[in-house]
């Protein structure tokens, strides 16, 4: 496991009992931008860094009881926590890296991925790996509950131009990974980048 994983890991570890509670109100934001995935009855769908599961229950939602629903992390105590909120009653959690699924190619029908990009050690590789996964036509949600500028005030630092998830980074960097954006909102109330897989 290289350094990258252990400091995910390790600011995760320390987060993950207060995580929900740190953020109440974020659960119609989800459900929101899982909705903009346009998952269809009897999908399958990954939550890619899924951390305590919020993800989960509309995604169930969206590809119903037919459907089946897969959340990966790296960190064993963010799994634990999903479990003891019931979320893992909603979809199969993995223990597992984004860089390296337990998953056969072209065997999903999207992803979703909150707060995913920031936290991606080699950011090219790993959006292929999602790509590998999923199958030509696939879709792809890169979401979180507020948008950059927000998101930098709260954590009281600035924008930079070298941000990944400025849409001039972006773009390029997942059409280099095999997906083409089709969507793109950065706004206070939230971020969502959608993308198709391309086949």
């Amino acid at each position: 496991m290289s350094d990258d994983h252990t400091d995910v890991q390790e600011f995760f570890t320390t987060r993950a009992a207060d995580w929900d509670a740190r953020f109440p109100d974020d659960g119609p934001a989800y459900a929101a931008a899982v909705a903009d995935l346009g998952l269809r009855e009897g999908d399958r769908v990954l939550d890619a860094g899924c951390g305590t599961g919020r993800a989960l229950p509309p995604l169930r939602a969206a590809v119903g009881s037919s459907g089946v629903v897969f959340g990966a992390d790296l960190t064993p105590a963010m799994l634990e926590a999903a479990v003891r909120a019931g979320r893992h009653r909603e979809g199969q959690l993995l223990l597992a890296d984004v860089a390296e699924l337990p998953l056969r190619s072209e065997s999903l029908d999207a992803v979703f991925g909150a707060g995913l990009i920031a936290h991606l050690p080699e950011p090219g590789r790993n959006l292929r790996e999602l790509a590998r996964v999923v199958r030509p036509g696939g879709t792809l949600a890169l979401f979180h509950p507020i948008g950059r500028a927000a998101l930098a005030a709260r954590q009281g630092r600035r924008i930079t131009p070298e941000d990944l998830r400025a849409e001039p980074n972006l773009r390029p960097l997942l059409a280099g990974s095999g997906w083409r954006m089709t969507s793109y909102v950065d706004e206070d109330a939230r971020f969502l980048a959608l993308a198709v897989r391309e086949g």
